[in-house]
């Protein structure tokens, strides 16, 4: 008896360190590293967006100060602001139309928030500000660690999406519910960040 506990262990042991080699030459590691790296490059393109969301409430601010009938516009940014910041994203379900729908509440956003600078057009004295002109130095950089971000993410999951439908990884992804993420994609006549220079 003792020595058929013995080698029913021996044989599990065996086969654990089977299974532990067949998931790790079939790339399962390399599938949770490139997972991950989805999951950071997402964490990035939020931080940027984060950021943006965060000068907004001192660019209106600063535009009320000059501008302070043009309530419509300055209560639009707002609205599209609480909108885009209430869509989040769960890297571990990353779907095309979730990252549509994030995209498309961060596209309102950008409507809007061209809206507001096209309005200080208007105001010599809000364009001569320098509040306002630090301000707008700070979205511009923005908006283009954005892009950059954005772009980071699309090579990241292009690369994780790409992994895991080689064969045989697509039998271990689909093993282990390694499922394809979204990608950013751009909008119509979007091919440049938004411009926000006067």
């Amino acid at each position: 008896m003792m020595k058929k506990n013995h080698f029913t262990k021996s044989l599990i042991g065996i086969v654990a360190i089977f299974i532990a080699f067949s998931l790790q030459s079939c790339g399962y590691n390399t599938m949770v590293d490139k997972q991950e790296a989805v999951g950071q490059a997402w964490s990035n393109v939020e931080n940027q967006y984060q950021r943006r969301a965060d000068l907004i409430p001192n660019l209106v601010n600063t535009v009320k100060g000059y501008a302070s009938h043009e309530k419509e516009t300055l209560e639009g940014v707002m609205a599209a602001r609480a909108k885009a910041t209430q869509i989040t994203i769960d890297p571990n379900n990353m779907t095309p139309e979730k990252i549509k729908q994030f995209q498309a509440a961060q596209g309102e956003l950008s409507q809007a928030l061209g809206k507001l600078l096209a309005v200080s057009e208007r105001y010599p004295d809000l364009k001569a500000n320098q509040n306002f002109l630090e301000l707008q130095a700070q979205l511009e950089g923005t908006e283009n660690r954005i892009a950059v971000e954005r772009r980071r993410f699309n090579e990241v999951t292009k690369s994780y999406n790409s992994y895991i439908r080689h064969f045989p990884n697509n039998i271990i992804a689909s093993m282990f519910d390694f499922e394809k993420k979204g990608y950013f994609e751009a909008d119509a006549g979007t091919n440049q960040a938004p411009k926000v220079t006067f």
